[in-house]
């Protein structure tokens, strides 16, 4: 097959630069501390990292200022204690957009504004204040003609759920679902919005380290889960989880809805009886999170979804309540060291490196059933396979995988045990996915210019099997 050397220029090029259309990572900016930097040595810090969105938690005038000309997107939040005064006057909504946004933007480059946070579980009861909110909020953003650039939404917690477990039956508790879940999603429908979630695996790992193995919590190699309503395996509590949520707004007919990670971390020190909350533990759930969006894997049941996902938090925080471990999610200690390494970047997961540790807990997980074929025991998980962008795309990417590539592209010839189906797709995949596994999977090797994707499901073509491994 023939070579096509400016392919892999552009390969590399658009892997090094171009992660965009995988993911995007973000940190939370949370606050409730007495030892924090100015808020013009945080934004040198998220630069110097190449951290390009960041979360607050309100619209300080300080930390909006020092954003301005950063290049750096944020959200910023309007607080539960002003929910009901928002959802009863569009004036002060006015007002609110007036003084917080309009003053900044377009220099701070605010890209969403969270209406409330974790609003279902506030004690104060705001939660029939919170859809009126938000079209009060976005009213006063068309007003000012913002509506378009900056999206209005709202962080939920996965208690919101009423089930979760098996992940295909996810669904919302019934109590919402009508008088908010309803008319907040078609709100976000209508205004070309997502949904904001709040996931930590941490807490169900916590809680039932009996029976879930840290492997699966912290994305390593597992045999995985077998999702008993849809077949699908998941290889991660985050992608259970998160599914949950996508097959909760399914069930409602919302599926076109997209999800935002607006908070999920781990703790890198706990109580005696935080079982989990370490610093290895949380260097390698943020870090194999980071590696997974960046390297543009969705979730088993919505694996074209391109996450953007905020990672939290910015630093550990000493004056926050709760147990230890609420003191300990930060990946920087106040005066800018590193609490432990987590890349940002596609160049970084260059240097990457998960540091494997002993399961705590009795390391099995449920459900679990033999998986056959393709070398599969290595428990990867992922596979990397062709993207619906054109035959003549493909085909050039293909050249490439089984020229310069150095695939190993010997069962896709005629005659051969994948030669059926003989589809531009099927053999592009095969190649891709050799490519990508003798990469070791590293990060941007399942990249060819836009023309390949990962899956987490074993890819199925006829009776080809796929390696993952060589």
């Amino acid at each position: 097959m023939a070579s096509h050397s400016p392919l892999f220029l552009s390969i590399t090029l658009l892997t090094i630069l171009t992660f965009a259309e995988c993911g995007s990572i973000g940190v939370n900016y949370g606050r409730v501390a007495s030892n924090l930097p100015s808020p013009t040595k945080v934004i040198h810090l998220l630069k110097s990292q190449n951290i390009n969105r960041v979360k607050v938690y309100d619209t300080d005038p300080t930390i909006l200022t020092a954003l301005s000309g950063s290049d750096i997107k944020v959200t910023v939040d309007l607080p539960n204690e002003l929910l009901k005064t928002a959802a009863k006057k569009p004036s002060f909504a006015t007002n609110w957009v007036q003084n917080n946004i309009l003053p900044y933007h377009p220099k701070t480059q605010i890209e969403s504004i969270a209406v409330g946070n974790e609003v279902f579980v506030d004690p104060k009861n705001t939660t029939g204040y919170l859809v009126p909110a938000m079209k009060n909020i976005h009213q006063a953003l068309v007003k000012f003609n913002l509506h378009s650039v900056i999206k209005i939404s709202s962080p939920v917690a996965l208690s919101a759920l009423q089930n979760s477990y098996p992940s295909s039956a996810g669904s919302f508790r019934p109590e919402l679902i009508e008088p908010v879940f309803k008319p907040m999603f078609n709100f976000l429908r209508q205004t070309g919005s997502y949904l904001m979630v709040n996931a930590y695996p941490f807490f169900a790992y916590e809680s039932n380290a009996d029976a879930i193995s840290l492997d699966y919590a912290l994305f390593r190699e597992n045999p995985g889960v077998v999702d008993g309503g849809n077949g699908l395996r998941y290889f991660s509590l985050f992608d259970a989880q998160i599914d949950a949520v996508f097959a909760a707004m399914s069930a409602m007919k919302f599926d076109d809805i997209p999800v935002v990670v607006t908070e999920t971390g781990w703790p890198s020190k706990g109580e005696g009886n935080e079982i989990g909350a370490s610093v290895e533990n949380a260097a390698a759930y943020n870090g194999n999170l980071v590696k997974r969006i960046l390297t543009g894997a969705g979730t088993p049941l919505r694996p074209n979804a391109k996450l953007t996902v905020f990672l939290f938090a910015l630093f550990n925080e000493n004056e926050k309540n709760g147990p230890e471990s609420e003191r300990n999610y930060g990946l920087f200690y106040p005066n800018g060291e590193k609490v432990y390494t987590v890349p940002f970047t596609v160049n970084d997961l260059k240097e990457y490196r998960d540091k494997q540790s002993p399961v705590v807990g009795s390391g099995r997980v449920r459900a679990l059933d033999p998986v056959k074929g393709g070398g599969f025991g290595s428990g990867s998980g992922m596979w990397c396979v062709a993207s619906d962008v054109g035959r003549e795309r493909l085909q050039m990417a293909l050249d490439y995988a089984c020229g310069e590539g150095g695939a190993d592209c010997r069962p896709i010839q005629p005659g051969a045990t994948c030669f059926d189906p003989d589809t531009i797709e099927a053999h592009a995949s095969f190649a891709f996915n050799s490519f990508y596994q003798k990469a070791g999977r590293a990060a941007g090797s399942c990249y060819f210019g836009g023309a390949a994707r990962i899956v987490t499901q074993p890819p199925k073509y006829g009776k080809c099997e796929f390696p993952t491994g060589y």
